[in-house]
């Protein structure tokens, strides 16, 4: 029988970038695209702070396709905004794995104090939130056919795994 974590929450990790004028319109509204790509940026940096990279796990054959994605606009960023990508587990498995994510506009002030702060069990998270939103993806081979990560790629999962049970906050 599979092993869910499901109804635990891992910490929220953080990567923070400025938004660049290619990811704005004539307005310097950011195009809805480019959150995805700071999804993208949120998971890997994650893993990576894990102790863990995608080329790692590419390496030993196993992939992380997306299979569904849910967002939510709140307020816009713009060109020039320096934004908090908040990304956490809400589900992992054997053969999938669900992350959250919130992207904030953080005043200086915040994002001094984030470093500081673990933000595990916070009901709010610091500055204005901009988009939420979450992926779900599933574990595969090469071949795109399902795998059980802890046989694929066990030192990943057991970094995930402590990253849910507490073992992984640093």
């Amino acid at each position: 029988m599979e092993k869910d974590v499901r109804g635990k929450l891992s910490r929220w990790y953080t990567a923070s970038v400025r938004v660049r004028y290619q990811e704005s319109d004539q307005m310097g509204v950011v195009y809805h695209a480019n959150y995805l790509n700071w999804f993208e940026i949120g998971r890997t940096e994650m893993i990576r702070e894990l102790g863990i990279t995608y080329r790692s796990m590419e390496e030993q054959g196993v992939l992380l396709p997306v299979t569904d994605l849910d967002m939510k606009f709140s307020q816009p960023a713009r060109y020039d905004d320096e934004i908090t990508i908040f990304t956490r587990m809400t589900t992992f498995s054997k053969l999938r794995i669900k992350y959250a994510y919130e992207i904030r506009r953080l005043s200086s002030e915040e994002r001094e104090h984030l470093h500081k702060a673990q933000h595990s069990e916070c009901p709010e998270l610091p500055g204005v939130l901009l988009v939420s939103g979450s992926t779900s993806h599933v574990w595969v081979n090469r071949e795109w056919q399902p795998v059980r990560l802890d046989k694929g790629a066990p030192g990943l999962y057991s970094a995930l795994e402590q990253s849910l049970t507490g073992g992984g906050d640093r």
